[in-house]
């Protein structure tokens, strides 16, 4: 879910961070794999070595989407091979499983059934994975409805296995009803994917460091569930935002994880950005600045206004807890949404949002923190509230409750109101997302394959800080340590990634 705000314009503010963030990169050879500077024979622990842990979880896109590309990449820069489940025409005919097979499909819609008619699954008419050009998609929907059609168009209550089959036609759907209709109502944006010629900067960074091909947002449905289920663990039984209807009338009053950490003596903050998001400033106001916040779910929201109002804080002061020695011990980045640089599919057909803008967004966080003196005992966490409608091959996983709380909001109509099943409960993850574990401390081109979900954030900051689980989800959670070598960290000396690319076509009007 995406508040539509005036995108692709990269403010003054903007702008000068990027210059302080990206200052002393340079060019990059063309093995990316045998640069860096290696670390030294000291022996830590994750409670030794980590001091700082900071995440951002960027908007709507699914694994297969942005790195099912990655084994090409790395074939084709130098990096060595190893087991990794992205999409199968990447995969090499020899070596590590999985390997070559031929490009994944959907079913389409109906050629003879044309809007204004609804779109007619037509297993006869298959879209297969592709390669996008355009910077810039027309949005699908990750929301209850279409993320369990996207596990099996005939039986999305999980009766039976997840084919996977219904990606397409939830975003033909949407796309039909959307009022205006959008481009493409024939759903093909949702077999669409980026390499590393699009997203030069991850894919460096994602064959540097740590990665995983098993990591999965937390439940099926939209960002606002996926978000609370970031920093709580649960969404309270919660599929739909607040204010929905009756049933969705009030703040959360699960604890989150600022609370643990507050009364643990853990410094902490969350940082939001303010362009064209109507909060003046600087100075910023706290009442305003939580409302770019998802933390603004939660009643503890309204503690922090009035108690810790300097918890909550515009991305700019990153940049200077990072010069002035006041960097917290956990942080969270909310996504940039107003300012265009969430990555987020576009809502609106005017305002098309650029994943090259958003990318480069991260990149200056990233390489501000690199070439600040917080890199030698820091991680940074890039991952994604959920896989945005778009479509990926593996499918979701087993979960634990949180908290046995089962769905509480359903509206007439939605699946599982009349029908019941696995699904129809939080007891799957959703589906895979990016993950990216950047730290000194990181393993080089790692790819981790234990099933896991964004709660294993909360997990390793848990663990990390001696604090207790907050839910179950999160108890279950691996801790994360398998990304980090604290033996021999291999990054102490900071890389010098390439700056990502910002001139790729963005159009919504066509495709690819």
């Amino acid at each position: 879910m995406r508040i539509p705000g005036t995108a692709n314009i990269l403010s003054l503010s903007f702008l000068s961070f990027l210059a302080l963030a990206l200052s002393g990169c340079g060019a990059l050879s063309k093995n990316g794999y045998t640069g860096g500077g290696g670390g030294g024979g000291t022996t830590g622990t994750l409670s030794t070595s980590i001091n700082h842990i900071i995440f951002i979880g960027q908007e709507n896109r699914s694994f297969d989407h942005y790195f099912g590309a990655l084994r090409q990449y790395w074939a084709q820069n130098g990096y060595p091979d190893q087991s990794f489940d992205g999409l199968p025409q990447f995969n090499p005919a020899t070596g590590a499983a999985p390997l070559v097979g031929p490009a994944p499909t959907n079913p389409g819609c109906k050629a003879n059934q044309p809007p204004p008619a609804d779109c007619a699954f037509d297993t006869s008419n298959p879209v297969t994975s592709y390669h996008l050009v355009s910077q810039c998609i027309e949005n699908p929907s990750p929301a209850w409805n279409e993320g369990h059609i996207d596990w099996n168009y005939n039986d999305p209550t999980g009766q039976s296995t997840a084919t996977l089959n219904g990606f397409v036609y939830s975003a033909a759907h949407d796309a039909r009803n959307n009022d205006p209709p959008y481009f493409d109502t024939n759903g093909v944006r949702a077999m669409g994917y980026y390499d590393g010629t699009d997203l030069n900067y991850y894919y460096w960074m994602a064959s540097n460091f740590g990665t995983s091909d098993r990591f999965f947002n937390p439940t099926l449905s939209r960002t606002q569930s996926n978000r609370e289920y970031l920093v709580a663990g649960t969404s309270g039984g919660y599929v739909y935002p607040e204010g929905t209807d009756a049933n969705d009338s009030s703040q959360l009053k699960q604890t989150t994880i600022y609370q643990e950490l507050q009364s643990a003596g853990i410094s902490w903050k969350i940082y939001v950005d303010t362009t064209n998001s109507g909060c003046s400033g600087p100075p910023y106001q706290a009442s305003c600045l939580i409302q770019l916040s998802y933390i603004n779910d939660f009643t503890f929201a309204n503690t922090i206004v009035s108690q810790y109002p300097n918890n909550i804080a515009p991305v700019s002061q990153y940049f200077t807890d990072l010069q002035n020695g006041t960097l917290p011990q956990v942080a969270q980045f909310e996504p940039a949404t107003d300012a265009g640089f969430d990555e987020h599919p576009s809502v609106d057909d005017a305002s098309p949002s650029d994943i090259q803008l958003g990318t480069q967004y991260v990149e200056s966080l990233v390489n501000g923190l690199m070439q600040s003196q917080y890199w030698k005992d820091s991680a940074f966490i890039l991952t994604y509230d959920e896989n945005g409608g778009l479509y990926d091959h593996v499918s979701p996983q087993p979960a634990v409750s949180p908290d046995g709380i089962k769905p509480v909001d359903m509206l007439p109509g939605d699946i599982c109101t009349t029908a019941t099943g696995p699904t129809c409960d939080f007891v799957y993850t959703g589906y895979r997302v990016p993950l990216i574990v950047i730290s000194p401390y990181s393993k080089k081109n790692y790819v981790d394959h234990t099933v896991a979900d964004t709660t294993a954030i909360l997990k390793l900051i848990e663990t990390r800080f001696n604090l207790p689980a907050l839910t179950k989800r999160d108890a279950a959670q691996p801790d994360m340590t398998e990304f980090f070598n604290f033996t021999s960290p291999p990054w102490m000396t900071p890389p010098t990634p390439p700056a990502q690319k910002t001139n790729g076509a963005c159009y919504v009007n066509q495709l690819p």
